[in-house]
């Protein structure tokens, strides 16, 4: 006699509740088993992530949606070259979104490609200060704003900033995200800081500028 409907649909409840409790890695694995349920609870998980991420790259909602599904496509081919010693699951699927988004903008032509980028912008004296400048936004204008100027910025400066000030991620994990130093992260981030200062202050002048900067979280 099969059991009551109530029963099965109450079991799967309940595996989906285990399942949201295990770690990115322990669903990976179930995922690269054959689990479709360890797939959707991934999925469920990290997309929205994904999705920000692609849309703070990009600022454009297409793009945004496609590359999310993507990343989930490449990871059920690829999950198998997840390497957990070399930094999280959050990490390795941000990168690949960061690929899709550098190839889906640059057939699209939205920006120049990286080989014509350089570390060396050069950013008057001024405009070099220390401490975080991305702290609290508090009018939707100056989120605006700000949204613009990140997105124009050149891709490398753009990645860090949507990286460790929108995503609030560590300097180690978006080292590990694009695959450089974190000295890297730590001078791209600074310059591109100060690059947003420049691009800002025109428009607000003095400290409304600085007002500006004051959380591009609030760009998410």
């Amino acid at each position: 006699m099969s059991p009551p409907t109530e029963l099965l649909l109450a079991g799967r409840h309940c595996l989906m509740t285990a399942k949201s409790q295990l770690s990115d890695s322990e669903l990976l694995k179930l995922m690269l088993a054959g689990n479709e349920e360890a797939l959707s609870t991934l999925y469920h998980r990290r997309q929205h992530n994904l999705y920000q991420f692609a849309l703070q790259m990009s600022g454009s909602p297409e793009i945004s949606e496609d590359v999310t599904q993507e990343v989930f496509m490449v990871l059920i081919r690829q999950g198998g070259t997840f390497d957990e010693t070399r930094g999280s699951l959050n990490s390795f699927l941000l990168g690949i979104a960061r690929n899709l988004v550098r190839r889906r903008m640059s057939r699209e032509q939205f920006y120049v490609s990286l080989d014509n980028e350089t570390d060396d912008l050069m950013i008057p004296d001024e405009y070099h200060q220390g401490g975080n400048l991305i702290d609290e936004l508090a009018r939707d204008e100056a989120v605006e704003l700000v949204r613009k100027a990140v997105l124009s910025l050149p891709a490398r400066y753009r990645e860090v900033v949507v990286l460790c000030d929108l995503q609030e991620m560590s300097y180690l994990e978006a080292a590990s995200v694009l695959n450089c130093a974190v000295g890297t992260v730590r001078s791209r981030l600074h310059r591109a800081r100060t690059f947003l200062l420049e691009k800002l202050r025109p428009a607000g002048e003095g400290n409304k500028a600085e007002a500006a900067l004051g959380s591009a979280r609030c760009v998410a």
